[in-house]
């Protein structure tokens, strides 16, 4: 009879509490500002995805502009004031956290007339040179569109800085840093939306907050967001779908809500 011994592993420490030698934490004591887009028209279940982000946003003590059915102009001069509001605040600005939730094909998100967006310009406009008021402070953005047309049926499975020696050197940081960026799918693939519940992510984020609350830095609760979605079961015309979220990250402190 074969015996396995048990690896004993590490549990890591979640606390706010950070010692010396762990990685600490981001200040949100300042203000958090959220934006809000969200194409409604032609895409049914999309009023919910609203009504459950701005539950979820309101618990995580958010304040949050909104954004409904813009055409590429509106969007893209909506989203650049709401940048300037931050960078013009005289309040200490946290956290920043934009939520997107359209059509989409990769690297773009599409308005309801079908005009295309580029992320890369709307993530471009958050950076340490565009928005200062952002250095150092956590950006995170909740992207729930498709990302190209490819779908995946799933398989059957048996079981369920470095120091320097010239201290007066004006420290720098890289242009892009401190980003948590959140896809609904898979690089080229569909995104899952059901037209009575709401898009699969946002439907996760709220049961998992709720089951939850923010007990967990922003990475571990999007873990558990994503085992959540994972598991889901959903069909596209009778044919079995599954997704899996995509986190990118350049965080380099917890991020505790």
């Amino acid at each position: 009879m074969k015996i396995h011994s048990e690896i004993p592993r590490k549990i890591p420490k979640r606390s706010y509490d950070c010692v010396d030698g762990e990685l600490d934490c981001y200040d949100l004591r300042g203000k958090r500002k959220a934006f809000v887009m969200c194409v409604e028209k032609n895409r049914p279940g999309a009023h919910r995805d609203i009504c459950l982000m701005e539950e979820w946003l309101g618990q995580c003590r958010f304040e949050h502009t909104q954004c409904i059915d813009p055409n590429k102009m509106e969007l893209i001069e909506k989203i650049r004031s709401f940048r300037d509001g931050l960078n013009e605040s005289k309040d200490d600005v946290g956290c920043c956290l934009v939520t997107l939730m359209s059509h989409g094909e990769k690297g773009f998100i599409k308005m309801e007339d079908g005009e295309k967006v580029s992320l890369e310009d709307i993530f471009e406009m958050f950076n340490n040179k565009n928005c200062p008021a952002l250095q150092e402070k956590p950006k995170i953005f909740i992207i729930q569109a498709c990302r190209g047309e490819k779908r995946d049926s799933g398989v059957e499975t048996d079981d369920e800085p470095m120091e320097s020696d010239d201290v007066a050197e004006k420290r720098r940081l890289p242009t892009f840093s401190d980003y948590f960026i959140i896809y609904p799918t898979q690089a080229d693939h569909v995104a899952l939306r059901h037209p009575r519940t709401g898009s699969v992510i946002i439907e996760a984020m709220s049961a998992v907050f709720k089951q939850y609350g923010n007990k967990w830095h922003i990475a571990d609760f999007f873990t558990k967001v994503n085992n959540r979605v994972v598991h889901t079961e959903f069909h596209l015309h009778e044919e079995p779908i599954k997704v899996s979220l995509v986190m990118e990250s350049t965080l380099t402190r917890f991020v505790y809500f």
